[in-house]
C-alpha cells in the first residue's frame, strides 16, 4: 500500500511515517505542489533472490485445467 504527503505533513510527522514504512512495509511519497518528488519505502537487499517474494503465492492450480487449454490451444 502506498501513503502520499506533502512536504509540509513529512517534515512535521517524518518520524512517525519512517515508523510506518518500517513496521508496516507500506510505501511513502512525498509530494511538492502535489507532484510526486520522493519515494520512501522499505529496504530490500540486493542479495534477495526475487523468487523468494512469489514463494507460496499460488494456493491454488488445477494442473489438468491447465492441460486442457493447453491441448485445446494446440488443436487449434
Amino acid at each position: 500500500m502506498e501513503k502520499r504527503v506533502s512536504k509540509a505533513i513529512f517534515k512535521s510527522r517524518a518520524c512517525e511515517l519512517f515508523r510506518q514504512v518500517e513496521t508496516l512495509g507500506e510505501t511513502v511519497i512525498v509530494t511538492d505542489r502535489g507532484q510526486p518528488t520522493i519515494e520512501i519505502r522499505p529496504y530490500r537487499s540486493k542479495d534477495e533472490n526475487p523468487l523468494e517474494l512469489l514463494r507460496a503465492s499460488i494456493t491454488h492450480f488445477n494442473f489438468k485445467h491447465a492441460l486442457a487449454r493447453v491441448a485445446a490451444e494446440q488443436e487449434e
